[in-house]
């Protein structure tokens, strides 16, 4: 009786313990901007819609290919930043596996750290998402891994993404060359 006694406690303290384990990570996980969710919206086309053909007629980044393959298809072709701006396309990477992306406009800058996209696809299921939160949750505050708000569950998206950075839709500067003769 007293050994399961000791291991009944044992299983308590241990569940405590990974509660508490939990409890870290509702805490980062509540410390996300609240968003009411009243803006966002999912509109649902009659013919599914990808993420890449809607970004780029929303964006006007004319890049073809794998959202995957849109940030090294933009060098010297587009504007290439490691902070939002409105208009830029963001890219995720890793979004459904290596390899694989996923593009958003960026519609809007509602702080530091937090934006709004609008995008398609975004579930897998064909549907534009509009007014869609995304906020950064990088430890160096550098917009590399951010967060998405699930429209659908009116909270927060569980998974983090990569982001490899915003395409501007403005043209990357050329270096003028002058001629000496």
């Amino acid at each position: 009786m007293k050994g399961l006694c000791v291991r009944s406690a044992m299983v308590i303290a241990l569940g405590l313990a990974a509660a508490g384990c939990a409890g870290t990570s509702d805490v980062e996980y509540s410390a996300l901007p609240h968003v009411s969710g009243d803006r966002s919206r999912v509109e649902m086309p009659s013919t599914p819609v990808e993420c890449v053909p809607y970004a780029r007629n929303r964006s006007g980044v004319t890049l073809y290919g794998d959202a995957g393959s849109w940030w090294v298809k933009a060098e010297g072709r587009y504007v290439r930043r490691a902070n939002p701006k409105t208009g830029s396309v963001m890219v995720l990477t890793g979004y459904a596996g290596p390899g694989r992306g996923h593009v958003a406009v960026v519609t809007e800058l509602v702080s530091r750290r937090e934006v709004m996209l609008d995008h398609a696809n975004w579930l897998g299921d064909g549907a534009i998402y509009l007014d869609d939160p995304a906020v950064d949750v990088s430890p160096e505050n550098d917009w590399s891994e951010v967060r998405v708000w699930n429209t659908r569950a009116h909270s927060w998206g569980v998974r983090t993404y990569l982001v490899q950075g915003f395409i501007g839709p403005e043209a990357e500067a050329r270096t003028a060359r002058v001629a000496t003769n």
